[in-house]
C-alpha cells in the first residue's frame, strides 16, 4: 500500500502519467459534446475541436507507455491540460454565451482563441518525442497542426465585416430615425433572436456578462442591452430592465430605489465623488482617480482627451456642497475609500502610452510600428479604445493619415475605424476634422486602405452633423468608384457607407449624380457579393427621389425585381416588394411591366406567407393593381 501511494505521487510513474493523460483525454471528449456554437465564432470553434481531436492518437500513446517519462514530458503534458482548458472555457462561452456580446466582442474573442492556440503550440514545441518513444507518423500530425497553429495565430482580417456594419449601425442609434427596422430585422436573424424563448435565453446570458464585468464595461453593457430590447419590440416580446439597482455592480448602484446624478459621478470610476477636483480642463474628477491618472505619466483630460495645460488640481467646493445636500436629502451614505484603480498603469496601458507618444516621433521606423501596434490594440478591446482616446491618440492618428507612406495610411485610417466604434471616441475623432483626409486615402490608398476609409466614413456617419460633411466634402463619388471596381469586401464597405449617407436628403442627389445606380443594379446580380437586400435597401431610398426613380425604373431591373419575389428569401422578397411599390406607386406602366413578368401570383403568395412588413407591401401593390384594373 506504501509503495502504490508513492508511485501515485511521483509524477513520472505510469499511474500518475495515466490519470493526467486520461484527464486531458476527458477534456477532449467533453468538447466534442459541447454542441452547436453561436453563429460569429462557430468556424473557428469547430476548427478548434478538430484540433484538439488531432491529439486523441498521442495522448493514447502515452497513456499506454510502459515507462516512466521524463520530467520534461510532464511538463509539457500539464502545459497541454492547461492550454485544453483554456480551450474547453473559450468552447464554452461561445456555445452559450451572450449572442450580442460574442458578436460585438468578435474581435477580442479572436484574440482569445489566439492566446489558446499559442498555449497549445508551446506545449507541443517542447514535447520530448523522441525520449517518449513516439511513433513517427503520430509525430509529423502534430508537427503539422503546429504549423496549421501558427498560420492561425497570424490571421487577423477574419471579422464579418457585414456583421460588423450591421453591429454599428443598430449600437450607435437611440432611435429609430436613422435605424431602418429592416435592418435590426436582418441583425435578429444573423444572431437567431427573434423568439420569445431565444430572447429570453439571451437576457440571462446577458446578466451572466454583467456579473463577470467591471463597472468601465457599463456603457457597452447598456448599449447591448439596448440592442436586446429593439430585437424584442420587433418580436413584440415584453421588455425588461437589465440594469435594474438589485444587479448591477456596487459603482452602478448604491441603492436600488436611487439613481445617483451623473454630474455626482467620476468620470473614472462612475464612483460618486467623495473629494471632486477640478482639472485645467474644467472637468471634475474624484480626488484620487485623477490623481492615479496623472501620476501614471498621462498629461491629457480623461474626459476630453485635450491636453492638460497644467497638471494642477482644485477642490470643487460647488460640487462637494451639492453632493452632500442630496446624500442627505436621500439616506445616501458615500463611501468610505475610493479604491477602484488600480497602482499602476497594465501592460496594454503601459503599451498604449508608449505608442501613442511615438506615433509622433521623428523616426519613421518607430512611427510605423506605434502606428501598427495601436491599429492592434484598438481591434483587442472597449476598455483599449477608451484608453487610446484618452491618452491623446486621435490628433497624430488623424495627422498620419496624410503621410506620404501608405502602410501608415492605412494602419492610421484602420485604427481610427476601431477606436470609432465607441461612441464617445467617435465625437472625439471627429472634432479633430478627419473626413477630408479620410476622403483622400479613399481615393488614392492602397486597397485595403481604400475599404477601410469606406468603413469609417461609415462609422463616422453615424453622427448625422458627419453625413452633411461627407457630402459636401465630395465623399460620396469615391464611394461610388469603390462601389464600381472595389474588391469583394471593397464593395460591401462601399454599400454600407452609402446606404448610412443616403439617408440624408441632400445625399440623395449627390448619390444619384455620382452615378450610384448602375453600379447598384450590377451589383444586386452578383451572386459572390450576397448583399441584395443592402442593395435594396438603398435603392428603396434612391426611388424616392424624382431623378433616381426614372433611373432605377428601367425594364430589366423590374425583371429582376419579379425574379426576386419569385426565387428570393422572404427578406429579399420583402425588400424587392417594396421597391416595386416605391417605383410603382405613380407609375402604371412598370406595374404592367412587372405583371407581364408575372408577379401577380408572386405577390399573392407574399401577402400570406412573407415577413409582416413583405406582407404589407405586397398588398399594397395588389391593391394598386385592383384599382387599376390591370388583374391577369
Amino acid at each position: 500500500m506504501e509503495d502504490e501511494n508513492m508511485a501515485s505521487s511521483d509524477p513520472s510513474s505510469p499511474r500518475a502519467r495515466m490519470d493526467l493523460v486520461d484527464e486531458i483525454i476527458e477534456i477532449v471528449e467533453s468538447v466534442k459534446d459541447i454542441g452547436e456554437y453561436r453563429r460569429t465564432q462557430r468556424k473557428e470553434c469547430n476548427n478548434l475541436v478538430r484540433r484538439l481531436k488531432v491529439f486523441l492518437p498521442l495522448l493514447d500513446e502515452i497513456r499506454n507507455l510502459e515507462f516512466p517519462i521524463p520530467e520534461a514530458g510532464i511538463v509539457c503534458l500539464k502545459k497541454l491540460k492547461k492550454a485544453f482548458q483554456s480551450a474547453k472555457k473559450l468552447l464554452n462561452l461561445c456555445h452559450s454565451g451572450s449572442k450580442i456580446y460574442l458578436a460585438t466582442e468578435s474581435e477580442a474573442m479572436m484574440v482569445r482563441f489566439h492566446s489558446v492556440y499559442e498555449k497549445i503550440n508551446q506545449a507541443v514545441e517542447e514535447m520530448p518525442y523522441d525520449e517518449l518513444g513516439i511513433s513517427d507518423e503520430e509525430k509529423e500530425q502534430i508537427e503539422l497542426l503546429s504549423v496549421q497553429l501558427k498560420r492561425a495565430k497570424k490571421r487577423t482580417d477574419t471579422q464579418d465585416m457585414e456583421l460588423a456594419m450591421d453591429l454599428m449601425v443598430a449600437l450607435s442609434t437611440n432611435d429609430d430615425r436613422n435605424a431602418d427596422s429592416a435592418s435590426i430585422e436582418r441583425l435578429a436573424n444573423k444572431l437567431s433572436l427573434h423568439t420569445a424563448e431565444e430572447l429570453e435565453i439571451e437576457s440571462l446570458a446577458i446578466k451572466k456578462v454583467k456579473e463577470r464585468r467591471g463597472c468601465h464595461t457599463a456603457e457597452s453593457i447598456q448599449q447591448m442591452i439596448d440592442l436586446l430590447n429593439k430585437f424584442k419590440r420587433l418580436a413584440g416580446v415584453a421588455e425588461n430592465d437589465l440594469m435594474d439597482g438589485s444587479e448591477l455592480p456596487k459603482t452602478l448602484a448604491k441603492c436600488a430605489s436611487i439613481t445617483i446624478p451623473d454630474e455626482f459621478l467620476c468620470p473614472i470610476t462612475l464612483e460618486i465623488m467623495k473629494d471632486p477636483v477640478i482639472v485645467a480642463t474644467g472637468q471634475t474628477y474624484e480626488r484620487q482617480s485623477i490623481e492615479h491618472w496623472l501620476d501614471a505619466g498621462r498629461t491629457t483630460c480623461p474626459k476630453t482627451g485635450q491636453i492638460l495645460t497644467h497638471l494642477s488640481v482644485a477642490p470643487n467646493f460647488a460640487i462637494k456642497n451639492l453632493i452632500l445636500q442630496w446624500c442627505e436629502k436621500n439616506n445616501f451614505q458615500l463611501p468610505q475609500e475610493m479604491g477602484a484603480i488600480e497602482e499602476s498603469p497594465s501592460s496594454d496601458d503601459r503599451n498604449i502610452l508608449l505608442s501613442v507618444e511615438n506615433l509622433s516621433s521623428i523616426k519613421l521606423n518607430e512611427q510605423r510600428a506605434a502606428v501598427k501596434k495601436i491599429r492592434m490594440l484598438s481591434k483587442e478591446s472597449p476598455e483599449n479604445r477608451i484608453s487610446i482616446a484618452n491618452n491623446g491618440g486621435v490628433p497624430p492618428l488623424v495627422n498620419l493619415l496624410s503621410y506620404p507612406d501608405s502602410k501608415i495610411q492605412e494602419h492610421a485610417v484602420t485604427a481610427l475605424l476601431n477606436l470609432s466604434i465607441d461612441e464617445s471616441n467617435k465625437k472625439l475623432i471627429s472634432r479633430e476634422e478627419p473626413i477630408p483626409a479620410i476622403i483622400e486615402v479613399l481615393q488614392n490608398g492602397s486597397i485595403g486602405a481604400k475599404e477601410n476609409s469606406a468603413a469609417a466614413l461609415f462609422s463616422l456617419s453615424m453622427l448625422d452633423e458627419n453625413k452633411e460633411k461627407i457630402g459636401n466634402l465630395n465623399g460620396l463619388p469615391p464611394l461610388v468608384n469603390l462601389l464600381k471596381t472595389g474588391t469583394i469586401r471593397g464593395k460591401k464597405d462601399a454599400v454600407t457607407a452609402l446606404f448610412n449617407l443616403c439617408l440624408n436628403h441632400a445625399n440623395k442627389t449627390k448619390a444619384i449624380e455620382a452615378g450610384i445606380v448602375s453600379p447598384l443594379l450590377k451589383v444586386i446580380k452578383d451572386k459572390k457579393l450576397d448583399i441584395v437586400d443592402e442593395t435594396l435597401s438603398i435603392l428603396l431610398i434612391l426611388a424616392s427621389n424624382s431623378k433616381g426613380k426614372q433611373e432605377i425604373g428601367q425594364l430589366s431591373f423590374i425583371e429582376t425585381l419579379v425574379n426576386f419575389m419569385r426565387d428570393g428569401t422572404p427578406k429579399n422578397k420583402e425588400c424587392a416588394a417594396s421597391v416595386l411599390l416605391e417605383l410603382g406607386s405613380n407609375n402604371s406602366n412598370l406595374i404592367l411591366a412587372a405583371l407581364q413578368y408575372g408577379v401577380y401570383e408572386h405577390l399573392v403568395e407574399i401577402s400570406k406567407t412573407c415577413t409582416e412588413r413583405g406582407q404589407r407591401k405586397a398588398k399594397s401593390i395588389l391593391h394598386l393593381i385592383s384599382n387599376s384594373e390591370q388583374i391577369p
